[in-house]
C-alpha cells in the first residue's frame, strides 16, 4: 500500500465565528498560547510522517503564508542578539514541510477547496486536515487514520461519537458493525437531523483519501448550504464500498468554537512546564475568589 506523504489543509474560510478579531487575520493564525492553530494542525500531519503540505488559501490569508516562510529581518535581529533558541526555533517552523499554496476563489464548499488541490496533489493519496478541529498532541489523530488506510486499502474518515444533540453539526456514519476497529461506511450523511441520524459517529476533520475521490468530486452537484459538500462526494464511495470509519482516539477540539477554544488554550497551557505550575496556582486562586 502506498505510503501517505502528502497532506491537503484547506485555510479560505472566513472565520466569521471569531469576528472581529478574524475581520484582518486568518482564523487559523489565532494562537493556543503562543502558536498559531494552523502550525498544531501541521505538526500534527509532521508527525504521521506528511512531507508535503498543500494549503488552500483565499483573499486575507498571507498571514499564513508568511507565517511558515522565511523571516529575514526577524532572523537577523535574533542572530544579533545572540537569542539562539528563539532563532531555532522560528527557522524549525520553515523546515517543518516542503508547502505548497493554491486559491480557492469562492468559498464554495470543502468538496471544491479539495478539488482546488488536485493539481497539486496528482494521483497519490493524501491526508485532509481541517484546521477547525486540534486534537492532544499526545495521542494519535491522523496517525490512527493513516493506519486504518494501510489496512484496508479504502478512503477514510476519522470519527468520534458526540452527543446525540449535535449531530446536525456534522457529517454522520453507521455505526460499527461487530467489534473491529475500524469499519465500513455504508451511510454517511451531511448535518442530519437528530430523528433521522444513522447514529451519533461523527466525521471530525480528519480524512485519509485516495485520489480517486476527485472523480467524485468533479461530478458533484451543489448540495447543503448551496455549496459542493465533501460529505456527498464520499457518500457515493461509500456507497460502492470505498469508504472505512477509523475512531479518533485523541482528544478533539472545536476550535471554531469560542468555548472549546478557550478550553484548549487552558488545556495546552496547562501542559507547558514553562507556564503549567503557576498557570494552575492561578486558576486554584481565581476559583476560590468566585
Amino acid at each position: 500500500m502506498e505510503q501517505i506523504r502528502k497532506a491537503v489543509i484547506p485555510v479560505a474560510g472566513l472565520g466569521t465565528r471569531f469576528l472581529p478579531a478574524t475581520k484582518a487575520q486568518p482564523k487559523e493564525m489565532l494562537p493556543l498560547v503562543d502558536k498559531p492553530m494552523i502550525q498544531h494542525v501541521v505538526e500534527e500531519a509532521i508527525h504521521a510522517g506528511i512531507e508535503s503540505v498543500v494549503l488552500v488559501t483565499g483573499r486575507g490569508k498571507q498571514a499564513i503564508e508568511n507565517h511558515f516562510d522565511v523571516a529575514y529581518e526577524l532572523e537577523d535581529m535574533l542572530q544579533r542578539r545572540g537569542d539562539k533558541a528563539t532563532l531555532a526555533e522560528i527557522q524549525s517552523i520553515t523546515h517543518l514541510a516542503q508547502f505548497a499554496y493554491v486559491r480557492q476563489g469562492e468559498p464554495l464548499g470543502l468538496g471544491h477547496a479539495v478539488l482546488c488541490a488536485q493539481h497539486a496533489v496528482g494521483d497519490a493519496p493524501f491526508a485532509l486536515l481541517l484546521g477547525d478541529d486540534v486534537f492532544d498532541e499526545e495521542a494519535p489523530a491522523i496517525s490512527a487514520l493513516i493506519a486504518a488506510y494501510q489496512a484496508s486499502g479504502t478512503s477514510v474518515v476519522g470519527v468520534q461519537q458526540v452527543d446525540p444533540a449535535h449531530v446536525s453539526r456534522y457529517g454522520i456514519v453507521n455505526p460499527p458493525e461487530g467489534s473491529a476497529p475500524w469499519w465500513n461506511v455504508h451511510t454517511i450523511v451531511e448535518k442530519p437531523e437528530p430523528e433521522a441520524a444513522p447514529s451519533n459517529w461523527a466525521v471530525v476533520g480528519r480524512y485519509v483519501l485516495s485520489s480517486e475521490v476527485f472523480h467524485y468530486l468533479h461530478n458533484l452537484e451543489r448540495g447543503v448550504g448551496n455549496e459542493y459538500q465533501l460529505t456527498d462526494a464520499l457518500a457515493a464511495m461509500a456507497r460502492e464500498g470505498k469508504l472505512t470509519a477509523a475512531p479518533i482516539p485523541a482528544k478533539r477540539y472545536d476550535a471554531g468554537n469560542k468555548l472549546d477554544y478557550l478550553k484548549a488554550n487552558v488545556e495546552f497551557a496547562l501542559k507547558r512546564d514553562d507556564l503549567g505550575p503557576q498557570f494552575l496556582a492561578y486558576l486554584k486562586e481565581l476559583v476560590t475568589q468566585r
